[in-house]
């Protein structure tokens, strides 16, 4: 009987090509094919990895309620897979959970294979002792509902990070200077390993008028205020 496969949950850069480490490099090209969320994104990764002959599976908010099962089924066959998303560590805030529950049911084994991630290396460029903090990750889109969940965080009185869409950078830094008010300290990584990577340090109103309506993908971390 055929030993069952494997499904890893490998992170790819989150914008340098040259993050990929060597242990991604050899699961991607030993597995039988590649799970992404988008095909374009990890077409183009695979073949700037020179990694041409590999067969990719979409998996994505539309269909992992419907592929996983089936996924685990071919795991369970034999057959090994590579999850990816379209840059930085799968999962987090990506598709990928139902698939691991559908896998881990099975008991299969469920292999991380860790590297770049936007969240870590902004958290890395701190100027400040970080011993605990909130992750506020992705806020509400409505903008009512979003000024009510930073009024909670707030009230934690703590560090939080935040991240979101790119285009919601300048709706974001609004609605946290009305919150927190405009002397709030804050740090905002964008678009890190990219060409154009920037890191702010400075109070919110600040940092807002440099930012004005610029798009980027970003980290945002604010500083705890005093009690």
């Amino acid at each position: 009987m055929k030993s069952p496969g494997t499904l890893y949950i490998v992170a790819v850069p989150i914008g340098n090509p040259r993050d990929i480490t060597l242990r991604a490099l050899d699961t991607l090209r030993q597995v039988d094919a590649v799970i992404c969320e988008e095909m374009r994104p990890a077409s183009t990764l695979l073949k700037r990895l020179e990694i041409t002959d590999k067969p990719l599976i979409e998996l994505n908010e539309h269909n992992e309620m419907e592929k996983a099962a089936e996924l685990a089924i071919r795991i369970a066959s034999g057959e090994s897979f590579a999850l990816i998303s379209d840059c930085g560590t799968p999962v987090f805030a990506d598709p990928g959970a139902v698939l691991i529950r559908e896998v881990s049911l099975l008991e299969l084994p469920v292999v991380p294979v860790p590297g770049a991630a936007s969240f870590m290396a902004a958290l890395s460029v701190l100027d400040t002792r970080l011993d605990q903090f909130v992750f506020g990750g992705f806020l509400p889109r409505d903008p009512e509902r979003r000024r009510q969940e930073l009024q909670r965080l707030r009230g934690m009185r703590m560090p939080i990070v935040l991240m979101d869409a790119p285009y919601r950078l300048a709706a974001i830094l609004e609605d946290v200077e009305k919150v927190f008010g405009n002397g709030l300290q804050i740090t905002l990584a964008m678009d890190l390993t990219l060409p154009g990577e920037t890191i702010l340090r400075g109070s919110v109103r600040e940092i807002r008028k440099r930012v004005g309506p610029r798009k980027a993908e970003f980290i945002l971390f604010l500083h705890p205020q005093n009690r």
